[in-house]
């Protein structure tokens, strides 16, 4: 019956996503940046189950996801800054700026897209890896493991707003017009990219749903309830975090390479430590251990962000701490543990009412 409840949601999603929005636009109902917005909101929910597979089923709270996510988006920028310079430059226009007469030599890869696909991704698996095989091989966990990530983030953010970084300082990377030959401008690219973005999030959510019914997402679930007990027991407690850890970053940089090109600008503020904050967030509004929570997280509250900063720009961040505190005192299973309390209690209420009436019945029956 579960697994069955389980499906209908997943049809419904789909049906919405896949068939209405795109049947909406195609009748005009729809606006093609309102299909480009939710495709965003796509990008951050791939970000979110990155974060979940780390803190809701590991009990590891990391906060710099936020600044894998831009090293997916950095990596695919550098390309499309490459491949839309003006005819008869050979440097972006922010190095020229700043005097620079040659190419940096980090930046020569980025001139092929499969080259720099592959980057983007190798870049935050190798960066987790080490950072991870460090940390965890020492044993920091709790609250000193988010202390370092944090620190880590501020670190990560200061760097890549210097103009020495060659990254655009605080401007970031920006001015982009095409894409593979694609026109970004053009509805159709535009709608492409939504699908892409829907596809892969769907692909990555079931990726993440078979990895998390394995013998490896058992022993991540194992290591959040009792991490002492499975060292005690003989597991590689720090190759499980160490592995998990580094499969979030690559889920989180996908999530940003889709993210630029449907922004059209990436900035070192997309991973200071508040970004990454907010994304903790999504998933604990959500509903954290449970993927289904982590995706309605990252939609509802990047959806609520668009609605408050349109009506009422300076109070966001009143409302997503609102949002926080309720959820930490109220809602210690987000909104997804709120839906099947909801669904419970409505199932027991039509249960004890058939029950009423049976019995009802019953006596009826003896007094005839």
């Amino acid at each position: 019956m579960k697994t069955l409840i389980q499906k209908k949601y997943h049809l419904v999603f789909i049906g919405l996503f896949l068939i209405l929005m795109p049947l909406g636009n195609l009748l005009g109902f729809v606006e093609t940046n309102t299909m480009t917005l939710w495709g965003r909101y796509f990008c951050f929910a791939i970000a979110a189950i990155g974060i979940d597979l780390i803190w809701g089923y590991t009990g590891v709270l990391s906060m710099t996801q936020a600044f894998f996510f831009c090293l997916g988006a950095y990596g695919i920028g550098m390309y499309m800054t490459l491949s839309n310079l003006p005819e008869g430059h050979q440097l972006p226009a922010f190095m020229e700026w700043n005097q620079v007469t040659e190419l940096p030599t980090f930046w020569a890869p980025f001139s092929s897209f499969p080259l720099a696909f592959i980057l983007s991704l190798l870049v935050p698996a190798l960066f987790s890896l080490i950072f991870g095989f460090f940390v965890f091989r020492s044993r920091i966990q709790g609250v000193y493991f988010a202390i370092i990530t944090q620190a880590l983030a501020l670190a990560m953010f200061l760097l890549f707003s210097r103009n020495e970084t060659m990254l655009g300082g605080t401007n970031g990377l920006t001015d982009f017009k095409y894409l593979l030959g694609f026109d970004l401008r053009e509805t159709s690219t535009k709608l492409g990219l939504y699908f892409i973005s829907f596809i892969v999030l769907c692909l990555i959510y079931i990726y993440s749903s078979f990895l998390t019914k394995s013998k490896f997402g058992k022993g991540l679930v194992a290591i959040r309830d009792s991490e002492s007990r499975m060292r005690f027991t003989g597991y590689g407690v720090s190759a499980y975090k160490i592995t998990i850890f580094m499969i979030g970053s690559v889920i989180a940089a996908i999530g940003g390479m889709l993210y630029l090109p449907q922004t059209g600008i990436i900035t070192p503020g997309r991973m200071d430590v508040q970004a990454s904050i907010e994304m903790i967030v999504w998933v604990a509004l959500g509903g954290r251990g449970n993927l289904k929570g982590a995706v309605l997280g990252a939609i509802v509250v990047n959806l609520l962000y668009s609605i408050f900063t349109s009506i009422l720009p300076g109070g966001w961040l009143y409302v997503l701490g609102g949002l926080f505190v309720i959820t930490v005192l109220y809602l210690d299973k987000g909104m997804i543990g709120l839906f099947q309390q909801i669904q419970a209690y409505i199932k027991t209420f039509f249960a004890s009412d058939k029950n009423n009436k049976e019995a009802e019945n019953e006596v009826i029956n003896v007094s005839a």
